[in-house]
């Protein structure tokens, strides 16, 4: 079994947010096809096809539960029927007001407030889907371990594959791979607008765990469902 599968939230499609992330990534998600980015000064049209590239692949989104494998033995079916039954239990998250700042080489939207509820939400996903979690190979594992882990974060991988979970997570909607710092500062300066209207007029609420799908390895993820939060 090839395909991977990813706990996201991603904005209602045709929402004003949604209407941002996947204009300024250049990709529908949901249809998997390309979009037309509007130019945002002072990027060209050509420099912001290239920095966005790594994130196109995956759509805008915040990850809750990284990709991965189903073990054998389980369906999709099953993942579905988890992720419902999970759903049902979790209530909506206002984020409150979002940001774009550095992080590390890339550039990203995260929430101005720390807020708890997001890494308690998100942890629920890593832990109570993750008996339907195939382990990883051993590649993966050491693809993983080229990035610098602390002991913490190799313990993470080593328990739910993948170091940033449960207190090292980080709620974050990817804008750009990695950047030179002087092109994360024009990106700065291009969502900054657009940004400060979305939190003025559409706070975002965090309100559907997204299932996504890798078919097979390099092709894009694209959205299977929404399951709104009901609890």
């Amino acid at each position: 079994m090839t395909a991977r599968y990813a706990i996201y939230f991603a904005p209602a499609k045709h929402s004003p947010w949604w209407r941002f992330g996947a204009g300024w990534l250049g990709r529908d998600e949901v249809s998997n096809t390309p979009l037309t980015a509007p130019t945002a000064a002072p990027l060209d049209a050509d420099t912001q096809q290239q920095i966005t590239a790594e994130p196109r692949r995956y759509g805008f989104h915040a990850t809750l539960k990284a990709p991965f494998r189903l073990r054998m033995g389980n369906t999709l079916d099953d993942l579905l029927v988890q992720l419902r039954r999970l759903a049902d239990t979790l209530k909506p998250v206002a984020l409150g007001p979002l940001h774009a700042t550095a992080l590390g080489n890339f550039v990203a939207l995260v929430p101005v407030l720390s807020l708890t509820d997001p890494l308690k939400l998100a942890a629920r996903c890593v832990t109570e889907l993750d008996a339907l979690r195939a382990p990883l190979s051993e590649a993966e594992q050491a693809r993983r371990r080229a990035a610098p882990l602390d002991t913490r974060e190799l313990a993470l991988l080593a328990l739910y594959g993948y170091p940033y979970v449960l207190e090292r997570f980080r709620l974050h909607f990817s804008l750009t791979g990695p950047v030179a710092s002087t092109v994360a500062e024009h990106v700065l300066e291009a969502v900054a607008e657009p940004v400060a209207l979305l939190n003025a007029y559409t706070p975002l609420v965090l309100d559907r765990l997204s299932l996504f799908v890798e078919p097979a390895p390099g092709q894009g993820f694209t959205r299977l469902t929404d399951l709104e939060l009901a609890g």
